[in-house]
């Protein structure tokens, strides 16, 4: 009987010679570091037809092992139905494929369970980093992370563990609330405290962004009526709840406010689209997120956009820089008139 003779597979060295370049540089291509080692578009894309010609396929274990590192990065965020986390979640993965590495991200939903439970998965993975992204206890996840030799970063909330990068909540919330009083003061003529409704009082952007409320307030005169000041959380419902709650308490509420997040805009406009409360006259708004929808609102609002592409440079310069200095770094906001 004719032994069959098995075929042969292909390697590296096989693509280079009929791409007609070196093992490195398919090995390059292949791993997704093209760009870094500046070959031309043209040549990676014949090396990817001729990979596929061959049925080449990469073998990630070994490459893993080879290389000691995975080229995997993870993230966990909080949310998707916000556009704030949906921008960082989308320009994180355009980031991480620039530089050659394969994003793994998952919602946690704000429970530190969930949390805690994403980012062991994540290290099952054998991810490079870990992007910990508003999480309730990111010193918990660093603490994971540094027991298992990977790397961690905090974005949005900071941690004492690792690196931090956040916006300057205070600067931000100071800027909206000068101006909300202002707008306020101008068209109905009298200085007056503002409404304070959404976030978690016990987190630290929520506390930040309260004392540049305040201080705000300090500098125009104006002192802040303290069962004004409503920390009740960030879902619709909760900011619907609590300004039916002190409608009811204090009767007639101030002519400006300022929203912790859309997600508490929401029900904030759903409450005053139902109890009719502002039926005279719309309430100025200042809301520390933002959404290009809500210039439907007209000249009643004003916004600060958290420069997401800034923040997530700080995050890869620290990634790609192998720094592991504890400190956080603030970006300003944007603070922009959508009216």
């Amino acid at each position: 009987m004719k032994r069959s003779i098995p075929t042969k597979r292909t390697t590296i060295y096989d693509l280079a010679e009929l791409a007609g370049t070196s093992a490195s540089a398919v090995s390059a291509v292949l791993n997704g570091n093209w760009k870094k080692r500046r070959i031309s578009s043209q040549l990676a894309e014949k090396i990817t037809r001729l990979a596929e010609e061959q049925g080449y396929a990469l073998n990630m274990q070994a490459s893993v092992l080879r290389r000691e590192r995975s080229k995997i990065i993870g993230m966990i965020v909080p949310k998707y139905d916000n556009r704030y986390f949906g921008s960082i979640v989308e320009q994180f993965e355009a980031m991480a494929r620039e530089r050659g590495l394969f994003p793994i991200i998952t919602c946690t939903r704000r429970d530190p369970a969930l949390e805690i439970e994403a980012a062991r998965a994540m290290l099952s993975y054998q991810v490079d980093c870990l992007i910990a992204t508003g999480a309730t206890d990111p010193d918990r996840i660093a603490d994971i992370c540094s027991a298992a030799g990977v790397r961690a970063v905090n974005l949005d909330l900071p941690g004492s563990r690792v690196p931090s990068i956040i916006s300057d909540n205070f600067a931000g919330a100071l800027e909206l609330t000068r101006r909300v009083l202002q707008n306020c003061e101008r068209e109905f003529g009298e200085k007056a405290p503002l409404l304070f409704v959404g976030g978690r009082g016990t987190d630290h952007n929520t506390s930040e962004r309260v004392r540049g409320f305040r201080v705000a307030h300090a500098e125009a005169g104006v002192a802040v009526d303290e069962a004004l000041v409503l920390t009740c959380g960030y879902a619709p419902e909760k900011a619907e709840n609590a300004m039916k709650a002190i409608a009811e308490k204090v009767g007639t509420l101030p002519r400006g406010m300022f929203v912790n997040s859309t997600i508490s805009l929401e029900g904030v406009m759903r409450w005053i689209r139902r109890s009719g409360h502002y039926a005279d006259r719309m309430p100025h708004l200042g809301c520390f997120d933002w959404d290009p929808f809500v210039a439907m609102l007209g000249d009643h609002i004003e916004m600060v956009r958290q420069d997401v592409p800034k923040m997530l440079d700080a995050v890869f310069e620290i990634i790609d820089s192998g720094a592991s200095e504890l400190k956080v770094i603030q970006v300003p906001p944007i603070v922009e008139q959508t009216g």
